[in-house]
């Protein structure tokens, strides 16, 4: 079995929640992508990571069903884990620091994979929602407190694989950052925290906790 790291990202202030992060340090024992697709369904994390390069921060990153050239909560998970000033995605480079207990990235909302951003008129409204059927990439957001800029959301990948509610998407959050045009404090799913702030020239940042499961 290849050795792996189990993060988990975007954790809440008493260090629950967040979401399941795969890393695999050493890409090169499987550089094959048909094969690190299998691992990543496999392991079934919403995603996972293979480092191509520690060093320079070259990093893979896979669903359970498809590659991603960009994704955030990866991005977040292995900027905490190796340390490094970017990391270098199919993408573009992504700016990172660690700035006390918060790891940030910064990107592009352009990078981020379409999503369906749908505003609800209340946190409770958000809270009650079902699964929608699988088709479409729906981030659900409300406002919790609209001047504090707090925000409720849940997120659901509709790709009909074992992931039916992400449980924290840094991408979606960034999206939703540009779309608003100001910094937000995100609860998603059961209890996860992402920290977001628009940045000069069009890019984003986007932050949060970061613990080691195993």
């Amino acid at each position: 079995m290849t050795d792996y790291d189990v993060l988990r990202v975007f954790c809440g202030p008493n260090g629950g929640y967040g979401n399941e992060l795969g890393v695999v340090r050493d890409g090169s024992v499987l550089p094959e992508r048909s094969d690190r697709q299998a691992l990543a369904a496999k392991l079934g994390f919403s995603e996972t990571v293979f480092v191509d390069d520690p060093e320079r921060g070259v990093i893979d990153i896979y669903t359970p069903t498809l590659r991603l050239p960009f994704a955030g909560h990866p991005c977040v998970g292995t900027a905490w884990l190796l340390d490094v000033p970017e990391l270098v995605t199919p993408a573009g480079v992504v700016g990172t620091r660690l700035d006390g207990e918060f790891t940030w990235i910064e990107a592009r909302p352009e990078w981020a994979p379409p999503r369906t951003l749908r505003r609800y008129a209340s946190a409770a409204e958000v809270d009650a929602l079902d699964v929608p059927p699988p088709g479409e990439w729906i981030y659900a957001w409300a406002w919790e407190d609209e001047a504090a800029g707090r925000v409720r959301a849940r997120a659901f990948p509709g790709r009909d694989d074992a992931i039916e509610e992400d449980e924290a998407t840094g991408a979606a959050a960034l999206l939703l950052t540009d779309l608003l045009g100001r910094a937000l404090n995100i609860t998603q799913g059961k209890g996860s925290q992402l920290l977001t702030a628009p940045q000069p020239h069009g890019w984003i940042e986007v932050g949060g906790r970061v613990h080691l499961e195993r």
